[in-house]
């Protein structure tokens, strides 16, 4: 691994080395927009080493065949999964690779790879196992049932573990080496608010750095009005019931 060494000041910091996981699933409209715009934003920066791998969640569409024909770095999963397998199959590799981070990055265009630097600086600086880019740091959150259910999230996980979060449902998420373990190891770490709001309570320590997120670049999302209600109301059971009765380890 690199060095920055400073013969003046007499100190040595071993280069941090970050995986960004970009799970994708039936994502050819929007891939390669994403990983060119990631390609170029990470070229921009000399303090980190970045490193990306394109999840492919078993997709239907070209998915695979546009990682394959543009040489992207490529985890291929045979079926779907869903999401947390997806991630977690990204952390296994950036655990046994010796990544020093790993971030969750979508393929759709929503999140701004600018920001990614952003996230180490904040683990780096703050002390941070989790780092979450957040929409609402500086902002207030829209009138809407998806907002309502974020702002009662928050609410559980500030009332559960003392910590204000102000956009738990985010998916723009640093983890450091501990928590890429953790991740790695055990089934029931999930890319969701229960696993942070559990993290937190075994004595992880979760900031946030503000981001701006935009709309998909092409397709359009999954979740309807009716499946983000469900969604908010199963993640706000599980902090309050369910994550009470994990084993800490």
């Amino acid at each position: 691994m690199r060095e920055a060494y400073c013969e003046e000041d007499g100190w040595r910091e071993r280069w941090k080395r970050v995986l960004v996981i970009v799970p994708a699933y039936n994502e050819e409209e929007s891939l390669e927009h994403t990983v060119k715009e990631l390609e170029y934003c990470l070229a921009q920066q000399s303090r980190w080493i970045f490193d990306y791998v394109i999840v492919n969640d078993g997709s239907s569409d070209r998915t695979r065949d546009i990682c394959k024909a543009n040489g992207y770095p490529l985890l291929d999963l045979p079926v779907n999964t869903g999401l947390t397998t997806a991630l977690q199959t990204g952390m296994k590799y950036a655990y046994r690779s010796g990544y020093d981070f790993a971030i969750q990055f979508d393929a759709d265009g929503q999140h701004d790879p600018q920001y990614l630097p952003a996230l180490v600086e904040a683990s780096v600086e703050q002390d941070a196992n989790i780092v979450i880019g957040s929409r609402f740091v500086n902002q207030a959150k829209e009138f809407s049932m998806r907002m309502i259910g974020s702002t009662l999230i928050s609410a559980i996980v500030r009332m559960t573990t003392g910590v204000r979060i102000s956009d738990p449902t985010s998916g723009m998420r640093l983890f450091d080496a501990t928590m890429v373990e953790k991740f790695a190891q055990e089934n029931y770490f999930a890319p969701e608010p229960d696993t942070i709001a559990y993290s937190i309570r075994i004595g992880a320590r979760a900031v946030e750095v503000p981001v701006t997120m935009r709309e998909r670049f092409a397709g359009s999302s999954y979740l309807t009005a009716t499946k983000s209600i469900m969604y908010m109301m199963r993640m706000g059971a599980s902090i309050l019931l369910l994550q009470w009765i994990r084993k800490a380890r």
